[in-house]
């Protein structure tokens, strides 16, 4: 085996997904407890857990207790280098979270076992179908009274459609919760409230009418799991590693990640099951993890990580061959050589310098502003990868600023903002406004705050009435320039310098597009890069 193999089959890279409180902040730390990268683990909004052991780490994180920004975390288990991604899951930022699952092969849902699938699940989930990304379930709270686990996995199936296998199961739920039983490896986990340390309280049980089942778990709770098992293997199809890697079956596990619990069985599944770094689609066909020549793009920017520094790192995903220190590589889109002296790994805000990076690597390259997302760097090719759009937005302000000395911070901030991801920008062709636009009000917020606190800017926002923005092309430049006249006052450019309509309402839209059958209208930027 070849050396960049043995480096590529060493590397898994996900990403853990939920809706706004399911615990995937806790069970990220978790998993970084598992693999020693942190010692002592415990709430995520705990003073007394340093900051550099969670993932949350920007101020307005902290103050709300949410996550509105993609962490990036390295960690070694069994010898497997997993790179995790905890992503928001605050609805406001999907979008961060969309762009984060392209630079993924695998993907782990955690669902609160007391509400269920909620809406934001099911829209992660559509983008991870429409990639075919493989999913594992983590149900979690285990630790209070939630939904029959038979009712939550017949909703999981429903509502996300896709076909599940359990492979824990518990042994009741709430105060009487006493622990999951493992399918796949045939052992008992008896459940023991551990919040601060790594328990191994298994048992191996191979066959469920061994006597010391009923010991362990008393009769009526001994004579419910044979019952369930003698069920789930009924009902459900046999876990089959290839249906799992082609995102036909999603398997489910259970536990409290607050209580350490069933953690680690998720864990050694993933390392067993999970994919290796995988092909990536760009606009000259695919390129495989084993080509020799160094790929990667940036789906992630964010500037000043450390308030201190005012530094600017932007994420890449390598994709393809080996990233080296000081080696200069070709930006596609700028056309020059670029060299990187300080690439970064993280183990959330601690950053390492780093020699060399292989494929399924997340690095960080510090920017003085030649990246935006969607950049590809390579080793000379003028290649692009996709799949990595903006959205249309859904609300839509103006910006105007507060403070007229400081016009130059406010320019450079906010550019720098939706250079991130956080928002998009839009300037109008007629007075030049500056239109921001976000799937969420929340974001608006961030904006105001970091514009301050980061660039001594003040602003505010002024509704726009907005129905979308629509990317518009046409083969006939001549009616697309008598299009653009006319509608002169309801066109803008976005930050890539392509041209946008904002439709006012639904019907104004659905006009134009019957009265002008030679443009496309586009509800995603993702045509630029069209074979």
């Amino acid at each position: 085996m070849s050396a960049l193999l043995e480096e590529i089959n060493k590397r898994k890279t996900f990403a853990i997904i939920s809706h706004p409180d399911a615990g995937k902040t806790t069970l990220t730390e978790k998993f970084l407890l598992f693999g020693g990268a942190i010692h002592t683990a415990g709430a995520v909004k705990s003073n007394k857990i340093k900051k550099t052991a969670t993932s949350d780490f920007m101020e307005i994180e902290k103050q709300r207790g949410i996550s509105v920004a993609t962490s990036v975390m390295g960690f070694e288990y069994k010898d497997t280098l997993i790179n995790l991604l905890d992503t928001p899951g605050h609805k406001d930022f999907a979008e961060d979270t969309y762009r984060t699952l392209t630079a993924v092969d695998s993907v782990v849902l955690v669902v609160d076992c007391v509400k269920g699938v909620e809406e934001q699940t099911e829209r992660l989930m559509e983008v991870c179908r429409m990639r075919d990304t493989p999913v594992m379930i983590f149900v979690n709270k285990l630790d209070r009274p939630g939904k029959d686990p038979f009712d939550l996995l017949d909703e999981l199936e429903t509502k996300l459609d896709i076909k599940v296998r359990p492979l824990t199961w518990p042994i009741n739920m709430g105060e009487r919760f006493k622990g999951v039983y493992n399918v796949y490896d045939n052992n008992l986990l008896l459940f023991s409230v551990n919040k601060t340390k790594v328990a191994d309280d298994q048992v191996l049980i191979e066959d469920l009418n061994d006597p010391r089942l009923v010991g362990l778990i008393g009769e009526e709770d001994a004579d419910q799991l044979r019952e369930d098992i003698e069920l789930i293997n009924g009902v459900y199809e046999d876990f089959d590693a290839k249906d799992y890697e082609n995102a036909r079956i999603a398997p489910v596990f259970f536990g409290s990640a607050v209580n350490n619990f069933g953690v680690k069985e998720l864990l050694e599944a993933f390392v067993r099951y999970a994919p290796t770094p995988v092909s990536r689609p760009t606009n000259q066909g695919e390129i495989a993890p084993t080509d020799k020549k160094f790929s990667g793009f940036v789906f992630k920017i964010h500037a000043n990580l450390d308030p201190k520094h005012r530094d600017r790192i932007a994420f890449l995903r390598v994709c393809s061959g080996t990233f080296e220190r000081n080696k200069f590589f070709h930006h596609v889109r700028l056309g020059k050589k670029l060299r990187f002296s300080n690439p970064a790994s993280f183990m959330a805000q601690r950053k390492e310098t780093v020699e060399e990076a292989y494929a399924g690597d997340v690095i960080g390259l510090y920017d003085t502003g030649n990246f935006k997302i969607g950049d590809t760097l390579t080793e000379g090719s003028d290649f692009m990868f996709k799949g990595i759009p903006s959205f249309s937005p859904e609300i839509f302000r103006e910006l105007l600023n507060k403070d007229p000395m400081k016009t130059k911070q406010l320019e450079k901030g906010i550019r720098q903002l939706t250079e991130e991801g956080v928002a998009q920008l839009f300037i109008m062709n007629y007075g030049s406004a500056k239109i921001v636009g976000t799937v969420g009000e929340l974001q608006f917020d961030v904006i105001k705050y970091r514009l301050e606190h980061e660039y001594g800017a003040k602003c505010e926002f002024v509704a726009k009435s907005f129905h979308k923005a629509c990317w518009i092309t046409s083969d006939d430049q001549k009616k697309l320039d008598d299009f653009k006249r006319v509608k002169g006052n309801f066109m803008a450019k976005d930050k890539d310098d392509l041209d946008v309509f904002l439709a006012q309402t639904p019907w104004i839209l659905k006009v134009e597009q019957e009265n002008n059958p030679d443009i496309k209208f586009h509800f995603n930027s993702e045509f630029k890069l069209a074979d």
